[in-house]
């Protein structure tokens, strides 16, 4: 193994590159994933273009498929050679955080270089890799807390069939369950991109029996009838409010899903909504929001809202890919474009410009 690895790095709003960087030290803790399979998100565009900040010369990308090369000396359980995925977010399972039922928002491992409190708890923390430490789309990447958060890939499925798994897949079911969706539920998901579309998968799987996938792109609303949505709409086409009310006999929606992060998706996803419904977020948002008035019936209408950040540890990725084995739904639809890593600005380039139909790209070093 080289002492050196191929890896793109954020240098500068606008400005995402492929750099050398020294292949990462083991410790007892962590693993050692060599990358057979990453892609890039829409949180990396955010990134790109300066929308969340990061950290200059970081590794991106949060989304491994791999082999582990190296183990560290305290990690039982698995053996170098072993096809893995980790999920995107990949807290430490021992601390408060995780153990009050929020490990996404962990950040004990802050704690010592004094950028958390002693507490641990720090909103979206448990999301490191290309966030706060070097992330995927790279040659390797090093897995911290690696014994809780590799999960084996089941044999018979393909780096593109698990590739949603460790954060659009996790965040889409994350926003259809936040969502309390029950039997018979009338679904709204706002916004079909690849997030949008494994919330409405996630809808369907957890009982809504009416779900209705909005955008203004018909090939994905083709794609969303083909992962669990009952009817489509096209907002360029009609007035998705009222569309909503007239199939509802003018009750609302159940739940609306959020998957985009707009002002314009946000309300009108609250504004669907029947009394007692529930809104859940999955937006990344790059401003402050405003709450209409009517729409939040002036704070009477026991609505709910509810935010997330995927999930990860190995638990929640055995799950997912049980469910992509069940042939249930099939995430390789998503997978549009296929690039190496010597490629990736031209990759980032088609994805944050969203040409070509392009849904997501699988990047192989």
């Amino acid at each position: 193994m080289s002492a050196m690895m191929k890896a793109a790095v954020f240098v500068e709003r606008h400005r995402i590159e492929l750099a050398d960087k020294p292949v990462p030290d083991v410790g007892p803790n962590d693993a050692l994933v060599r990358i057979t399979t990453t892609t890039i998100c829409g949180t990396d565009v955010h990134i790109l273009r300066g929308e969340y900040p990061v950290a200059s010369g970081l590794t991106i990308g949060h989304e491994p498929v791999g082999v582990i090369e190296k183990l560290g000396s305290a990690v039982q359980g698995y053996e170098e050679g072993q096809r893995v995925v980790a999920g995107a977010i990949c807290p430490n399972f021992n601390s408060y955080a995780a153990q009050d039922g929020a490990p996404s928002q962990d950040g004990s491992y802050l704690v010592p270089s004094g950028r958390c409190g002693c507490h641990g708890y720090k909103a979206t923390a448990g999301w490191r890799f290309g966030n706060l430490i070097d992330g995927t789309q790279a040659e390797y990447v090093l897995v911290p807390d690696a014994q809780a958060n590799l999960a084996p890939i089941p044999d018979g499925l393909t780096d593109e069939q698990v590739l949603m798994c460790p954060d659009i897949m996790s965040t889409g079911f994350k926003g259809a369950e936040n969502a309390r969706i029950r039997i018979g539920d009338t679904v709204v998901v706002f916004a079909q991109g690849p997030i949008g579309l494994c919330a409405t998968a996630g809808a369907r799987l957890l009982g809504a029996t009416t779900v209705i996938g909005v955008d203004g792109n018909e090939h994905r609303l083709d794609i969303a009838a083909r992962m669990g949505a009952d009817v489509t709409l096209n907002f360029r086409q009609c007035d998705v409010v009222d569309e909503v009310m007239k199939l509802t006999g003018g009750r609302g929606a159940d739940a609306a899903i959020e998957a985009l992060g707009t002002q314009g998706t946000f309300e009108a996803a609250l504004r669907v909504l029947k009394p007692g419904g529930t809104l859940s977020s999955l937006g990344v948002y790059s401003e402050d929001l405003r709450i209409p008035l009517s729409a939040f019936a002036a704070g009477l209408g026991d609505h709910q809202i509810a935010t997330a950040l995927c999930p990860g540890g190995k638990e929640r990725m055995r799950r997912l890919m049980n469910v992509v084995a069940s042939g249930r739904v099939d995430l390789g639809l998503l997978v549009t474009h296929h690039y190496r890593l010597d490629d990736i600005v031209a990759a980032y380039d088609l994805f944050a410009n969203q040409r070509d139909g392009v849904l997501k790209v699988a990047i192989k070093p």
